[in-house]
């Protein structure tokens, strides 16, 4: 005799979302790259403050002899080539030198728990970087910002205390109504490297070395730009609240949310989600040059050698491909940006992921654009049509 069928499950486990799936993935990961932080983060600061030529900066280390340490080797090596860099290779290298969130296309497990939230300030994203008596902003395309005196560690000629390597780099917005360089993390402070630090830590550590020092306080003759940290909300009712609703003195762009546990991932990372809406954001659906928005979605997608176009995810989400008759009369090149318009009818949510079956060809983006969209942005974009 057949033994009974057994008796059926009460309810379906409901499927893991393909970003939820990406975040555990991006924890687990975070274990294996515990490289040597400290020389990740000389290697950034060297090459942020690189304003000379590859020659003038092997000159000067010829000149302070080859006695280094093989890691100082592959800093100065680091800061070289980012001297070389030209145009999007540039843009490129500079942009993925930052920790960049994905759009939130679904409220991640255990939110009030595990997250941290703030009002994202609107402006220029940029890495500040403080050493031997000056302080030099970098926005996400490589350029200065601004090369100025503050009250930062080693940040003015008048301030400058412990080694002459002594540097900080932080993570900020620069809000121009106000000229405040709000700080939303912490990369390095005095020399010592955060990347490996959880987000709760950093946040910490923002909050507390901050006031250690004067940059909070007004402009004056060896401090032209103030600083400022923006307010850290738990993930619960009441943060969420004072987050979205609540009174800031800049203007928002958005709501930010931060793995507690996430370490400093240079890149793009579903440890780090915004969340923009027309009640947090002015800007949440894509705009032409006029303003006016689009009677169809666009989105920025990479060519590859294949001619396959594909997202800045990691790994990259394929979206179609260009035949090579295309691609040869266009006069493309593997590693362009392009833009394309899609109809709503094309797009389709197969197993979590978008899949678009029709792409028209619009042109290349802006020259200062360092990415293609991500598959969250894509996702974020369609929802909000």
């Amino acid at each position: 005799m057949a033994p009974p069928p057994e008796p059926r499950r009460p309810y379906k486990r409901p499927a893991i979302s393909d970003q939820q799936r990406r975040r555990e993935l991006a924890l687990q990961a975070q274990s294996s790259r515990r490289a040597d932080a400290q020389a990740r983060a000389r290697a950034l600061a060297s090459s942020l403050l690189t304003t000379q030529t590859p020659a003038a900066a092997t000159s000067r280390r010829e000149e302070e002899g080859e006695a280094e340490e093989e890691h100082d080797h592959t800093v100065a090596d680091v800061a070289a080539a980012a001297a070389k860099l030209r145009g999007s290779d540039a843009r490129r290298w500079f942009a993925r030198q930052i920790m960049l969130p994905e759009w939130m296309v679904d409220a991640p497990p255990h939110l009030a728990s595990d997250w941290h939230v703030f009002a994202r300030p609107s402006g220029k994203r940029c890495l500040v970087v403080s050493s031997n008596g000056i302080t030099i902003s970098r926005v996400r395309n490589g350029s200065i910002l601004h090369r100025f005196p503050s009250a930062l560690p080693n940040g003015s000629k008048r301030d400058i205390s412990g080694p002459a390597s002594s540097y900080s780099i932080l993570d900020c917005i620069f809000h121009e109504p106000d000229e405040t360089y709000y700080i939303i993390d912490m990369i390095c402070w005095r020399g010592y490297s955060l990347y490996d630090c959880t987000a709760e830590f950093r946040f910490f550590w923002v909050n507390s070395k901050l006031t250690e020092t004067s940059a909070g306080d007004p402009p004056s003759t060896y401090h032209r730009y103030r600083f400022s940290v923006v307010p850290i909300y738990e993930c619960n009712l009441e943060g969420l609240q004072a987050a979205y609703s609540g009174s800031t003195p800049y203007v928002k762009d958005g709501l930010m949310f931060y793995n507690k546990h996430a370490h400093y991932q240079a890149g793009i990372t579903p440890l780090a989600l915004v969340w923009k809406d027309d009640a947090c954001s002015q800007y949440v659906i894509d705009t032409d040059s006029k303003g006016d928005i689009p009677s169809e979605q666009h989105l920025v997608l990479e060519l590859q050698e294949d001619g396959k176009l594909i997202t800045s995810d990691d790994p990259p989400v394929v979206f179609g491909s260009l035949k090579s008759e295309f691609i040869q009369k266009s006069n493309l090149r593997p590693g362009n940006l392009l833009r394309f318009s899609v109809r709503d009818e094309s797009v389709k949510l197969v197993d979590g992921k978008m899949q678009i079956s029709e792409l028209q060809f619009v042109g290349k983006p802006n020259r200062a654009r360092a990415f293609a969209d991500s598959h969250s942005k894509v996702s974020a974009d369609m929802k909000t049509r």
